[in-house]
């Protein structure tokens, strides 16, 4: 017998959450690779973001006409929220890009970026792993090493801003942008955080 009762239904909406989030995290990772498809991926950003919207609100009304869910309709809610956040990040960080009419790159962002997916790919496979305490324990800690040095370039990134005699626009414009990428990698890490609880529970 399966220590969380079987509910496909809740499960495979985490997962397609989880799929949104990973599509998002590729795509601002090829914008800040490619900034000359800027307006092309904010777009295609915009609409991976409706797409996970749409599931949020298929798991309210799940948990509206379920009389008995697999896990405790607290932690269902919560976690739903926290992967549609994530997302909500990563779209906040496209259409800053968009609306400061970002041309051109910054190493310091496309690394950020990349970390920011590889910290996804973690929490998108604990996501569909959270049945099995261990492989939930294993993604987290990784998710945890990607936010530590999402922390470390940060910092290094701002820094960088600030070296010789920056044009004050630019610094504001990219201090910005740092910004939401370094706050959806702490959301991934709180995300982790929820998954490992209810994995706890349910071990």
């Amino acid at each position: 017998m399966p220590l969380i009762p079987r509910d496909e239904g809740f499960f495979a909406l985490f997962n397609d959450l989880a799929l949104k989030m990973k599509d998002a995290a590729r795509l601002l990772r090829q914008m800040f690779a490619d900034p000359s498809r800027l307006d092309e991926l904010v777009a295609e950003i915009k609409n991976v973001e409706h797409e996970a919207d749409a599931l949020i609100h298929e798991v309210s009304k799940r948990l509206d006409r379920s009389f008995i869910t697999p896990l405790d309709r607290e932690d269902i809610y919560r976690l739903a929220q926290e992967l549609d956040t994530v997302v909500d990040l990563i779209d906040g960080t496209a259409r800053r890009a968009a609306m400061f009419r970002i041309r051109e790159t910054r190493h310091d962002a496309e690394k950020l970026a990349e970390i920011l997916e590889h910290s996804i790919h973690e929490l998108e496979l604990s996501v569909r792993n959270v049945k099995d305490r261990r492989a939930v324990t294993r993604h987290t800690h990784a998710v945890k090493r990607y936010e530590e040095q999402g922390d470390t370039l940060y910092s290094h990134a701002v820094g960088q801003l600030f070296e010789g005699t920056p044009d004050p626009i630019e610094v504001i414009k990219w201090k910005e942008v740092y910004d939401t990428l370094e706050g959806a990698l702490d959301r991934c890490q709180t995300a982790a955080i929820v998954l490992e609880s209810i994995s706890l529970k349910h071990s």
